[in-house]
């Protein structure tokens, strides 16, 4: 159901959505004639296709106007959206699908690729939008192409467009109760390990038909999709404040950082007792200068006035990291959930807290504005609910 979902996305006809939107926005064929410009009977026309396409009837013709049926009422709000993202009605779904797809591949032969469209197709299709919105969406860089700035806000838009039609689709599947929804999460290294595996574990009985798409990364590596509407939610380590001003952040529990080692390394007959003196006299490996794990080390020894060691190995992979202690009496810094299985294991060691009792706080990163379908609602509550039992591990 979900290629499905996809497909009929790419196949909407947007002046046939515009139609509708109007329809609903001003309650008559009359009214929303005028205000888009075409006829009555081309809109009365659009309509019927839309309808036929969806497999739902939208709205109840009456003599006084137009009534909003339930597929109606939640599909106008996301095509309002949407239209509102692609910014022109002489924009058509030929040239938004080319757009991305050009972004997306970063040449016209991927694009072409990746489609199954011709490249002359597409070729056209980008020149046909760059004419119809008066931008230059692309331009030549030796012997291959860029997107423009123009081009690069250009292709968010349309993204986000997109995103919110597949939302919309996805929410009429839910009124025939086919629950094909999906939800893309940007999982940052901590929530890997404990929160997220519980909550997909929890929510996937209840919802089987759905689709939970996990893409691993750094916050750098993620948040423009995030922002693009390539990825619904990010899971992670907060930052101090927002990053854009189009991103909000939520708080779900904050974390405590422990210093970590292998099995017998020499600190660990301290029981605990260390200080950051001792701390310093072994070598680290520790993630990349500018992350939140790294300025939290740097304030570690800063704070104490102890020179900061060398760091031989910059690294933030758990995997990595693990190894490189298992054979080595290399320190790190990580919080215990990200290393639960090694310290079950007996491959690590907790050699104590972080001096300065460092803390993390651990959230979600959505778009501003961003309206979850149910599923999308559903996951969360689980995943907030998974949160609380970590937090209450914690507290413990």
């Amino acid at each position: 159901m979900l290629i499905l979902q996809r497909m009929n996305t790419s196949r909407l006809n947007l002046r046939h959505v515009h139609a509708m939107a109007a329809i609903a926005r001003l309650g008559s064929v009359t009214a929303a004639a005028q205000a888009i410009s075409i006829t009555q009977p081309a809109i009365t026309q659009a309509l019927a296709k839309l309808e036929s396409q969806l497999g739902h009837q939208l709205f109840e013709r009456r003599p006084d106007g137009m009534t909003p049926l339930p597929a109606a009422a939640i599909f106008a709000p996301r095509v309002e959206t949407a239209l509102g993202h692609i910014g022109s009605r002489r924009v058509t779904m030929a040239c938004l699908r080319a757009m991305i797809a050009l972004a997306d591949a970063g040449s016209y032969a991927e694009a072409s690729s990746a489609t199954g469209l011709a490249q002359p197709s597409l070729h056209r299709a980008v020149r046909d939008l760059s004419l119809a919105l008066k931008r230059n969406l692309v331009e030549r860089r030796g012997k291959g192409i860029a997107l423009t700035e123009q081009g690069r806000r250009t292709a968010r838009a349309f993204r986000l467009a997109r995103a919110e039609l597949e939302a919309g689709l996805s929410e009429l599947a839910a009124l025939d109760g086919r629950e094909t929804g999906r939800i893309t999460i940007g999982a940052m290294p901590l929530c890997r390990a404990r929160l997220l595996p519980t909550a997909v574990a929890a929510f996937h009985p209840e919802h089987p038909e759905s689709e939970v798409v996990i893409v691993e990364g750094s916050f750098r590596e993620l948040i423009e999709p995030l922002r693009d509407g390539v990825i619904d939610v990010m899971i992670g380590a907060l930052r101090p404040t927002a990053p854009a001003e189009d991103v909000v952040q939520d708080e779900l529990f904050v974390d405590r950082l422990v210093v970590l080692g292998r099995k017998r390394h020499p600190l660990s007959k301290l029981a605990g007792n260390v200080g950051t003196d001792a701390l310093a006299h072994y070598p680290w490996t520790i993630s990349a200068r500018g992350t939140p794990l790294r300025i939290q080390w740097d304030h570690m020894f800063a704070s104490a006035g102890v020179a900061p060691p060398r760091i031989p190995v910059e690294s933030g992979s758990v995997i990595a990291n693990r190894e490189i202690l298992r054979k080595s009496d290399f320190l790190t810094l990580f919080s215990p959930d990200q290393v639960a299985v090694e310290l079950e294991a007996g491959w690590l060691t907790r050699i104590c807290e972080a001096p300065g009792k460092l803390e993390r706080t651990i959230g979600l990163t959505t778009r501003a504005g961003w309206r979850p379908t149910a599923m999308q609602t559903s996951f969360l509550q689980v995943l907030r609910a998974a949160a609380d039992a970590v937090k209450l591990s914690k507290n413990l």
